[in-house]
């Protein structure tokens, strides 16, 4: 009778065999594979990346999810308070979503108008329905709103003191913030690699040129700055180049910190034994450097990346609150909160302060989403 001889790997058991195909799989895979997989185990940064995605796409298609444009207004709905949907009123609760109705009188005391819920009237809302034309994407021509009434108006956040949609005007502000803050930092990281990358890796008086420059942009207070800058703008701009100037200084002032990291990093790396070999095979110095130096830090990369945005919004957002940025009748959220500075916003329109909580959300999102990405693309963190 003949034996046959059975191989290590057949005498293992299944599990011990499942762990050894997990550790081939963890070795062999790519460097943005570990990381993705490191990530998908943050849950506070996955709830952060979400809800990034979530108002970026609302911001991105804002004439659709709104039901009214940025600049229509309703004389009858002025300072109207939010409109919160219903199920249920005196006559019975339905499935379908409702607002009860809205009328305009003149308080005896005061003189004002004053907005009074009738709650005997029930307006359905109503989902895809037809209302103002507007472009999709400033491309396609459309007239579909996710949601609206047939008869009156609604109104989730409430109205501003010109009877503007807040709700619309919120989801425009969006898009602006943060297209303001996804093309400066994109033009910064691209300056702060060019910049940091040739001051770190030939050195000399280069370096100590760029650095001297990286000093002096450092010290440059942005709000002064931009208040000259505002003041030099042509009053014929249109909101479109005021947008795109404010874009490029913002990127143009928040360079060097990246930059000074990225040349820190190559200084102490550009001595290491795969770097020289690489120089004695004849590679060039952007090869170099994009293939074998900078993901040697992706991470260090990663996070000053996404921390960059929040100081990009608040800076976008300060700037236009006190008038330096962006103005109407460009739409930020910044320039939705200048209407909450007077003494009667605060009093009697609170809802004005909804752009703020926009701006804390988004910065808390980055800030977590950072820290995330940051520990995922840690080299020395042990996969559980």
């Amino acid at each position: 009778m003949t034996t046959t001889k059975l191989s290590p790997i057949e005498t293992q058991s299944p599990a011990v065999t499942k762990e050894s195909e997990e550790v081939l799989r963890y070795y062999s895979a790519t460097q943005f594979q570990l990381i993705w997989w490191r990530f998908q185990k943050h849950t506070v940064a996955k709830i952060g990346a979400l809800i990034l995605i979530t108002m970026a796409l609302m911001g991105l298609f804002a004439e659709f999810f709104g039901p009214y444009t940025g600049i229509t207004r309703d004389s009858e709905a002025v300072l109207v308070s939010p409109q919160a949907p219903r199920f249920c009123n005196d006559d019975g609760c339905s499935l379908r979503p409702f607002l009860p109705g809205v009328t305009s009188e003149r308080n005896p005391e005061t003189l004002r108008m004053e907005i009074k819920i009738d709650p005997s009237i029930r307006r359905d809302i109503l989902f895809f329905v037809e209302g103002e034309p507007y472009k999709l994407l400033g491309i396609f021509e459309m007239n579909t709103h996710l949601f609206g009434v047939e008869e009156g108006s609604v109104h989730l956040f409430g109205t501003d003191s010109l009877g503007r949609d807040v709700f619309t005007r919120v989801l425009l502000a969006t898009r602006t913030s943060l297209s303001i803050g996804v093309i400066g930092v994109i033009i910064a990281f691209f300056l702060a690699l060019i910049i940091g990358g040739a001051a770190g890796y030939f050195g000399g008086a280069l370096d100590y040129g760029i650095q001297r420059l990286t000093e002096i942009v450092r010290v440059i207070p942005v709000i002064p700055l931009y208040m000259g800058l505002a003041a030099a703008f042509p009053v014929e701009w249109s909101s479109s180049q005021v947008y795109f100037a404010m874009t490029l200084i913002l990127a143009l002032v928040g360079w060097p910190t990246l930059a000074r990291r990225i040349r820190g990093k190559l200084l102490s790396l550009r001595g290491e034994d795969y770097v020289v070999a690489a120089s004695l095979s004849g590679a060039s110095p952007s090869r170099i450097i994009g293939r074998h130096l900078l993901p040697a830090f992706t991470s260090y990369i990663i996070v000053d990346l996404v921390i960059s945005f929040p100081y990009m919004l608040l800076s976008e957002t300060a700037l236009s609150f006190v008038g330096l940025g962006l103005r109407p009748p460009s739409i930020s959220w910044g320039v939705l909160l200048q209407d909450a500075q007077t003494v009667r916003a605060i009093e009697q329109a609170p809802w004005l302060f909804i752009p703020a909580a926009f701006v804390v959300v988004a910065v808390l999102s980055f800030t977590v989403l950072g820290d995330g990405l940051r520990d995922a693309a840690d080299p020395y963190q042990v996969s559980g």
